[in-house]
């Protein structure tokens, strides 16, 4: 057959069952994005190439497959950088194909290229991986690597650079060529030994009181049923890491919210046995160190992972096991439950009721913000009304510093993988890609982005995207009109004693943190989106409950106390965890 390199690069898509590719349309690839309708692949078209870059992260997250996303050479490829970066680390499953300039006078730079730069010498530090393709009977091997790379180890971006004379040229390829996935990489999840599933079976019944910490890999794995079934089998109250909220609906008893802090650590130091299900246990997770975590003398753990140089590398292990969460899950669960008899239930639920009044008590306290029914209103009541007048399967997108905090306090994950942010990054404007992914991996659910002013502004141009594409998405702006985290910093820094005692300063007394306004409810509406203006509980909750009611783009412009926005809950425990923890 004699087809374009960009056709065969979409028959190869075609067969690792990609459905959805976004980006920007460009002469350099159009061999393959003339190809993608002709094998049923969507093509969603965001307005920059960062936004197409987080929406394929998103799209991973919430369907367990890779995203894909593109972006033409030179300055379409400088774009994605930051969605590069950001996606890697946060350890989204993510194929970024781009285009280059003709291999005359590419790799290396003939000098004077336009629109050339280094692709993959920019690249490749940044992601798992990064190759261009150097002629066009080398596009199956160098994007079988591509694929083959995206399921080894931990997820991350796995980057394939094509020439623009290969992408569109047509070659000679025999329909041999194209292989199925089985036919060039895993297929099949990586199983546990039956000696490690028998030792971990055996350790979590003999435990006085397990504790399930679960990270990315449970979402990326989609071990959501298996996770349920291990902690109600156990009766062991359930930690996640900050990027694995949703790995279990806070609507199960033993899911223990992010946002009840000290338990959190207490349950960790009171445990005997820590399962830890595809987490790094990193610097947001104390490092698993006293005095967050009991010391390893005190505290065994299981580590499960995919990727062999995560399991011990932050806290010892005394088993550690290399293999797929949710296989693992199912293996162990059916050992359990021939050994279910001897397993202490009552002693596990006595240990943790006594904790569970607790958390309680700390819901109460945060919830006092809830009273308040001022205008600007209290940032506390977005989320809390949400949760409220939505329908209970939701996606909700994070972004920004404060916003992003209160969101978090606020929201209940009753949904799985919900509650999406760059946890690891915490990068601004990031969510309005996120909402255009979780669009478009979820259709028939309702996706909200609770966004800050400052991180809106990022991309605003992307709700014509959501508006050209039918996406359901309501955009929860803000607005506090001024970089908050920013400022209380600084506060904290200049003068101490007064932002205890007065916790506002005037603006002249910081350096450049507020900025002007912008009214979001028009921006919508001059991009074909519904807006509306809110300033209070009542008149919010109104607007979220028309807005819901109606499908397609709507963006809610919020203005929100800037004071009490600024003093978000949970900022001293912020502030800690960036010193390394001192226990025993």
């Amino acid at each position: 057959m004699n087809i374009s390199g960009g056709e065969a690069i979409a028959k190869m898509l075609k067969n690792e069952g990609v459905e959805v590719v976004f980006g920007i349309p460009d002469g350099t690839y159009f061999g393959l994005i003339t190809s993608l309708r002709k094998y049923g692949i969507k093509m969603i078209t965001p307005r920059h190439e960062q936004c197409g870059v987080h929406a394929a992260g998103a799209y991973s997250r919430l369907t367990g497959k890779p995203g894909v996303c593109i972006a033409s050479n030179g300055p379409g490829v400088a774009a994605a950088l930051s969605g590069i970066a950001v996606e890697n680390t946060e350890g989204h499953r993510v194929m970024f194909i781009t285009s280059s300039r003709r291999p005359e006078i590419i790799y290396p730079n003939r000098g004077g290229s336009y629109q050339v730069f280094d692709h993959t010498g920019v690249i490749r530090p940044m992601a798992k991986y990064s190759e261009a393709v150097k002629s066009h009977d080398r596009i199956f091997e160098i994007v079988r690597q591509g694929f083959r790379k995206t399921y080894q180890g931990r997820p991350g971006v796995v980057h394939i650079d094509v020439p623009e004379n290969i992408m569109n040229g047509k070659f000679k390829f025999n329909e041999s060529d194209f292989k199925l996935p089985k036919e060039y990489r895993r297929v099949d999840p990586i199983e546990p030994s039956e000696e490690a599933v028998n030792k971990a079976a055996q350790m979590l019944t003999n435990a006085r009181f397990p504790v399930v910490h679960a990270g990315m890999g449970v979402i990326h794995s989609q071990a959501f049923e298996e996770l349920e079934l291990i902690a109600n089998l156990l009766q062991s109250p359930v930690t996640t890491s900050w990027a694995a909220r949703g790995a279990l609906c806070e609507s199960n008893p033993l899911s223990v919210p992010l946002t009840a802090l000290e338990l959190n650590n207490e349950l960790r130091c009171e445990a005997d046995l820590i399962l830890c299900l595809g987490s790094r246990i990193g610097e947001t997770d104390w490092w698993g160190k006293a005095p967050y975590w009991a010391n390893p003398n005190e505290q065994k753990m299981i580590q499960v992972d995919i990727d062999e140089e995560i399991i011990g590398r932050n806290k010892p292990v005394a088993l550690g096991i290399y293999a797929d969460v949710r296989v693992f899950l199912r293996r162990v669960y059916d050992k359990l439950k021939t050994m279910e008899d001897t397993i202490n239930i009552n002693s596990r639920k006595e240990i943790y009721n006594t904790f569970v009044a607790k958390a309680d008590k700390a819901r109460a306290k945060l919830d006092e913000h809830l009273k308040d029914m001022d205008s600007p209103m209290n940032s506390a009541h977005i989320a809390n009304i949400a949760h409220k007048v939505l329908p209970r399967k939701k996606v909700a997108v994070f972004d920004g510093g404060n916003t992003a905090v209160w969101g978090a306090f606020f929201y209940k994950c009753t949904n799985r993988a919900s509650g999406i942010s760059t946890p690891k990054m915490g990068m601004l404007g990031a969510g309005v890609g996120q909402a255009l992914g979780a669009a478009a991996a979820r259709p028939d659910e309702t996706v909200y982005c609770m966004i800050g002013d400052g991180a809106f502004g990022y991309h605003p141009q992307e709700i014509e995207t959501a508006v050209r594409n039918n996406m359901n998405i309501t955009f929860i702006v803000l607005c506090d009109k001024q970089w908050g985290m920013v400022k209380i910093n600084q506060q904290f820094n200049l003068k101490p004693l007064k932002t205890i005692m007065k916790k506002d300063f005037d603006e002249t007394e910081t350096v450049n943190t507020d900025f002007g306004e912008i009214k979001f409810d028009k921006v919508a509406e001059a991009m074909g989106a519904w807006g509306a203006r809110v300033n209070s509980p009542a008149t919010f909750e109104d607007a979220l409950t028309k807005a819901s009611q109606m499908k397609g783009c709507k963006v809610i412009h919020v203005d929100v106390d800037p004071l009490k926005h600024m003093w978000a809950p949970g900022l001293r425990a912020f502030k800690k965890m960036h010193e390394e923890p001192k226990g025993k």
